[in-house]
């Protein structure tokens, strides 16, 4: 299993648009519903956001980049951003009911 955290600050301007599209792929997610992967985003209020993404498995880790609606977030994020998305591979120390285990 791996959990991915990214990282990145939208302009103050794009944050509202950059949420419609996250949203956008929780939508498709949950119509969908696949299995493999768990996900979730926060924004903070400087527009700030952080998703951590949780593959169970490699044939699960292209689930979420193969939403059409995963690629139409991805299309102009570097326009969105002042500060660009940084992915790093993250390593479970502990957990109270934040994951299922």
């Amino acid at each position: 299993m791996k959990h991915h955290l990214i990282r990145y600050k939208t302009k103050p301007e794009l944050a509202g648009e950059n949420e419609r599209l996250v949203k956008a792929v929780f939508q498709e997610l949950r119509g969908k519903s696949p299995e493999g992967v768990r996900y979730m985003t926060w924004r903070s209020d400087d527009g700030t956001f952080v998703h951590l993404v949780e593959i169970e498995a490699e044939e699960h880790a292209n689930v979420i980049p193969g939403l059409v609606a995963f690629e139409a977030f991805q299309s102009g994020i570097r326009d969105r951003c002042i500060e660009f998305p940084h992915r790093d591979l993250m390593t479970v120390v502990g957990n109270y009911r934040m994951l299922d285990e």
